[in-house]
């Protein structure tokens, strides 16, 4: 059937997105040919609310029939695709959409790059859940780069660090001046053990980027920090390639414009 209305493409997602049940009956018919009964039970939506959205559909020569089974036509599977990518677009950007703000625009790592990942979010009521989330992340890693301000993030997990350090673990890190003199200040015997493992390598760098960039064997995470607290607001981790090129090309510029520092050199 020809559809004899003119829309506008913004009239056809408004037909869409008014109603919940024509986006599933049009998810489903693009997976495979379904009949109207089970369309019901996938969905939820009543005989008529599927009769409704079959015909709208029809009219749009979104779908075809084949006996007691719809299936989509090239039109409707075009349709379906985009539709899912918009939706993940936008699941992501709400997703991200509060704390966004903590990732600096200069660090190169785009809300792209974020679409398959992990996001953790410190909330009011559990404001670690970001550096929880990266001690899950150390936990199954052999090898572990960071570059950044690391306090906020490596400090709460400093006797797992040290540990897995000195079990073989091999980790680099690249620090400002500033952070390198407050952990050997402070943590000085913490960090014998793993620096004279030789499994431990700490670089310094004036200019660190204003987010963490921490590469795992299999995932990357960036890492967002409250420019008034310093506290860890967000951790992205995933393990897309273009996040990963993007993570190992950052990592390589700062460590091979770094210099080295050992536990009883003078940092500055």
């Amino acid at each position: 059937m020809t559809h004899r209305t003119t829309s506008e493409p913004l009239e056809d997602l408004e037909f869409l997105a008014r109603s919940e049940h024509r986006v599933a009956v049009l998810e489903a018919l693009a997976e495979r040919p379904t009949s109207r009964a089970e369309l019901r039970t996938k969905t939820g939506a009543s005989a008529s609310t599927i009769g409704r959205t079959l015909r709208a559909f029809d009219e749009r020569n979104w779908i075809r029939r084949d006996g007691d089974r719809y299936e989509t036509t090239q039109l409707g599977a075009f349709v379906a695709v985009g539709l899912r990518e918009l939706l993940a677009r936008l699941e992501t950007e709400r997703t991200l959409r509060d704390s966004w703000q903590f990732l600096p625009e200069e660090s190169g790592f785009t809300v792209e790059m974020a679409s398959r990942a992990i996001v953790t979010v410190a909330e009011p009521d559990a404001p670690y859940r970001p550096v929880n989330r990266f001690a899950a992340l150390l936990e199954r890693t052999n090898r572990f780069r960071f570059v950044g301000a690391d306090v906020a993030l490596l400090e709460p997990c400093k006797d797992e660090l040290r540990r897995s350090i000195v079990d073989g673990m091999e980790a680099e890190i690249i620090d400002p001046p500033a952070v390198a003199e407050y952990i050997l200040s402070n943590y000085r015997e913490h960090c014998s053990a793993a620096l004279e493992s030789g499994n431990l390598s700490v670089s310094v760098h004036d200019d660190v980027p204003a987010c963490g960039v921490s590469l795992f064997d299999d995932r990357i995470a960036v890492s967002g920090y409250d420019p008034d607290s310093g506290m860890v607001r967000l951790l992205i981790d995933t393990d897309a390639p273009e996040a990963r090129d993007w993570a190992e090309s950052t990592f390589a510029t700062y460590r091979d414009e770094a210099r080295p520092l050992t536990l009883g050199a003078a940092v500055g």
